[in-house]
């Protein structure tokens, strides 16, 4: 095996950014706390063990977040039925395997979700972790470091995502790493933090899998 694509999952494969924003406002809510679902939009991307100290600070993290944690993965099962495959995924991941790229999904997500989405996108021989599989989430690099190690390459790699968070954990990686405005984060502000190329959609991903940076 050669190359590594190392793929994030949600806002990159699925469409579930938006879907989490309100899902993490329901169980802020059932807290009687109320953070702005456009600050909670701006933090989808990194763990729930970093989210509720990141929007709502860290004495809220202290005092419930836990509790938060819990109260959204109760409000986020019910909208796993709605989520569907991002235009492309599919194709991405047979034209990256068809290209002899080992590829593997290294997701924020929770594992039955990321299972879940596995089928959706039909993508059969993926590798995948999760966030049941390290001790710190993104922007921490540690699950692209485990995807990594689970796939037989020869180390070269590039990160694919959709958030700053995905970005600032693949350089934390030392690998490098392009992004997709599937999550609603801005191309700018992906190249600030590190993106060397900004796609609107995962077929223009796909034409230029050849060439992607990888190190």
């Amino acid at each position: 095996m050669g190359n590594t694509l190392v793929l994030d999952v949600d806002g990159t494969l699925v469409d579930t950014n938006y879907h989490h924003a309100v899902a993490w406002f329901r169980a802020f809510r059932r807290f009687d706390i109320t953070v702005p679902t456009w600050r909670l939009h701006r933090a989808i991307g990194m763990g729930g063990d970093k989210l509720v100290a990141a929007v709502a600070g860290q004495h809220v993290e202290d005092e419930h977040g836990d509790g938060i944690r819990t109260a959204w993965e109760a409000a986020f099962e019910p909208m796993l039925a709605e989520v569907r495959p991002l235009e492309g995924a599919h194709r991405l991941v047979k034209a990256a395997q068809e290209l002899d790229l080992a590829v593997v999904l290294a997701s924020s997500g929770k594992r039955h979700h990321v299972d879940h989405y596995l089928k959706l996108i039909d993508a059969g021989g993926v590798v995948s972790t999760s966030s049941d599989d390290v001790e710190q989430s993104k922007p921490a690099p540690d699950l692209i470091e485990v995807a990594m190690s689970r796939v037989d390459s020869d180390g070269r790699a590039v990160v694919v995502g959709d958030s700053v968070w995905d970005c600032d954990a693949a350089l934390r990686a030392g690998l490098p790493v392009v992004a997709l405005r599937t999550g609603g984060f801005g191309a700018a502000e992906l190249r600030e933090h590190g993106a060397s190329t900004v796609y609107d959609e995962l077929d223009q991903l796909r034409a230029d899998l050849t060439d992607l940076p990888m190190a």
